[in-house]
């Protein structure tokens, strides 16, 4: 079984049971090995069950109430005194073997109805919980035993993807047509020829680029070699991403420079603007949410933000970032415990860039909002309507259409790259 969010073994049973998801999935063994538990229970235990409800006999011989399960006209109860063997005749012939196998214990004379009293049983509880081993796995830990059954195309007019974080040197999904990466694409160096669209960088690039010794070693390196914040990203990049410098920074263009050589087809935005189809496309150099830096932060998305969006008012623009530009622009929810709350908007400039251009919406990641959260709402921010995306890849999620929350421009431009800073 295949989730969206959280992998292998953990899916939504309910869907399962439908025909060509059984096919799929596989899920017969387990529906089977339920069967059997329940058949097992019934006749070792003085209970009944109509597969949702337990009701719990006097004794192994009573028969169950009439009228107390959801069939008012029969019961439909189990217990060690139905006859399986009309139920038995509609199952598959091993599994009717495996039922009919079933070892029958030796009925339970007299039920306890008294209540175990932590007292008496606290020491053997604390005995147990020491030597307790959780046999639950992480999904990414089974990924391997499991056959992805979902397609990794998609056809997505502009696909906006991010968090990828792939660990076999490829993209796990392809897409022909536009694709916006919001960073944190690759763990492994990733490479691709095909693939076309924009691309901004996030935190994880960083780190990937300078894991690979033969980019590691080249001199181009060499004046950043014994910053802190440097030496972490090489040794320990979580000690490195509170640390990393502002956006504005030369490092950054050096990593543009060996993205670019792995998406031959891509727009590497290492703070840039491409207009598309009569859609301008700001790309902010934001890896990581620098709530303790705000200020220098917000500076540099104002300083950014005019520059690039210049004097053309009337353009549509998106502002694509790894890392949301603040809370206001975020899918990030105040509930989740990544939240921090003087994550705002602070900046006077930033407010009205947003309310005199026409900023139409912002694209991020970074977070790992799951898809079942919502994948892009709108806000009000600056005296309109905003719309916000964040699109998490995952083995369903390949992609988010954002040509749906667009305007129809009709305008076929060719991608044109702004970069010049005089």
């Amino acid at each position: 079984m295949q989730h969206d969010e959280t992998g292998p073994l953990s899916a939504n049973l309910a869907g399962k049971f439908l025909h060509s998801e059984n096919r799929k999935t596989g899920i017969s063994p387990y529906l089977a090995e339920y069967l059997k538990f329940v058949v097992e229970v019934t006749q070792n235990l003085p209970i009944s069950t109509d597969g949702k409800n337990v009701h719990l006999l006097d004794s192994a011989h009573e028969q169950p109430k009439e009228n107390v399960y959801l069939d008012q006209s029969k019961n439909l109860a189990l217990s060690s005194q139905s006859d399986l063997k009309v139920g038995l005749e509609n199952l598959p012939a091993p599994l009717k073997v495996e039922i009919e196998n079933i070892q029958i214990a030796e009925p339970i004379k007299e039920v306890v109805t008294k209540p175990l009293l932590k007292s008496n049983v606290g020491n053997q509880l604390r005995n147990l919980r020491k030597n307790y081993v959780a046999h639950s796995q992480n999904p990414k830990d089974l990924e391997q035993y499991f056959e992805n059954v979902h397609s990794t195309e998609n056809n997505n007019k502009i696909n906006v993807i991010s968090d990828i974080d792939s660990q076999d040197g490829k993209l796990p999904f392809s897409n022909p047509n536009f694709n916006i990466l919001v960073g944190n694409i690759s763990d492994s160096v990733v490479s691709d020829s095909k693939i076309q669209g924009i691309y901004v960088i996030g935190n994880h690039e960083l780190a990937d680029i300078l894991s690979e010794q033969k980019i590691f070693s080249k001199s181009k390196w060499d004046d950043f070699r014994e910053k802190e914040w440097f030496k972490d990203l090489v040794l320990d990049p979580d000690q490195a991403w509170p640390k990393l410098p502002i956006g504005d920074n030369s490092f950054y263009e050096l990593i543009k420079e060996e993205l670019a050589q792995n998406y031959p087809k891509m727009k590497i935005l290492n703070n840039e603007s491409v207009i598309y189809e009569g859609v301008r496309y700001i790309g902010l150099t934001i890896p990581v949410a620098l709530a303790k830096r705000k200020k220098e932060l917000q500076n540099f998305i104002a300083i950014e933000l005019k520059r690039l969006l210049a004097q053309d008012k009337q353009i549509p623009t998106v502002v694509v970032s790894h890392a949301p530009l603040f809370n206001e622009l975020s899918m990030l929810s105040p509930k989740s415990s990544s939240y921090n709350k003087s994550y705002k908007c602070a900046h006077r400039g930033i407010l009205d860039l947003f309310e005199n251009f026409n900023i139409i919406g912002a694209i991020h990641g970074h977070h790992h909002i799951p898809a079942s959260s919502g994948q892009s709402k709108m806000v009000k921010f600056s005296n309109k309507n905003i719309f916000v995306v964040c699109s998490i890849y995952s083995k369903i999620n390949t992609g988010f259409e954002l040509a749906k929350l667009l305007p129809d421009t009709n305008m076929e431009k060719p991608l044109g790259l702004k970069k010049d800073k005089n």
